[in-house]
């Protein structure tokens, strides 16, 4: 198995009154998909959240590439309050693509791009080479490039969330339910594109709800249940055991039709 480029280890995240992650333990190797699976309210995008210093874990560590960063150890040594700041969590080279994809609705495809793009100040200096790959994989943004981005299709957004966090080279991906809401059709658009995103060694952790999806991409997955994770391995396993799946998320053989 790859090292791990992510690691997180027991731990616990607090909003307000309420303790959300009870002991979070899980590894995302490098170069590969993994799947954070679990029912609604087990945590996962809380996961993400800290993950990415929007809300700081009151216990544990989230170490990226053997940096700390995330957890009390953090807070001691600097002046964030249990993270680094999700700026600096970012010029890590991580990317976080929200359940809610975070658009800018009434700015052009092309200025929601610019936006992300650390490295460019105008649209000229966008990588050209990078963005018609990115177009290669996402056609509807070359032909919408310079219309409001609320215009779109839910589909079309979803594409442009995704897009936009790779508009310059990410080592890690954070991707929140990018299927959710979707017609079937654009599901299979977007495994494809995540499957050509794969190929470029992009390490992602990917938050899903469809279990097509996660049995087509994932490499490894983590369940979680209760602000905990119950379960760790192959994704592969996981989709050939329909008992074990049934335990930990409740499918049945009508949720792979």
């Amino acid at each position: 198995m790859s090292n791990p480029l992510l690691a997180l280890a027991d731990v616990h995240t607090h909003i307000g009154a309420y303790h959300i992650l009870h002991g979070v333990d899980f590894d995302v190797p490098a170069g590969q998909v993994t799947m954070l699976l679990g029912r609604n309210g087990a945590g996962k995008t809380t996961t993400l959240r800290t993950i990415m210093g929007l809300w700081a874990a009151s216990q544990g560590s989230v170490t990226f590439d053997g940096r700390q960063i995330g957890g009390p150890a953090v807070a001691k040594a600097s002046d964030y309050d249990g993270q680094r700041s999700t700026p600096e969590i970012a010029r890590h080279g991580i990317a976080y693509v929200p359940e809610n994809m975070g658009i800018f609705s009434d700015l052009s495809v092309a200025e929601n791009m610019l936006l992300a793009a650390r490295d460019a100040r105008t649209l000229d200096r966008l990588d050209t080479a990078r963005l018609e790959w990115l177009f290669g994989l996402f056609p509807a943004l070359k032909k919408f490039w310079l219309y409001p981005a609320g215009k779109l299709s839910g589909g079309q957004k979803q594409m442009l969330a995704i897009a936009r966090a790779m508009v310059e080279p990410r080592r890690l991906l954070l991707i929140d339910e990018p299927s959710k809401g979707l017609a079937p059709a654009i599901v299979q658009n977007l495994i494809g594109a995540l499957r050509e995103l794969k190929r470029t060694e992009t390490t992602v952790l990917l938050v899903e709800q469809n279990f097509a999806v996660a049995r087509a991409l994932g490499d490894t997955v983590a369940v979680m249940d209760d602000g905990k994770v119950v379960h760790r391995g192959a994704m592969a396993e996981l989709a050939e055991d329909a008992g074990l799946q049934h335990r930990l998320l409740g499918l049945s053989l009508a949720a792979h039709q």
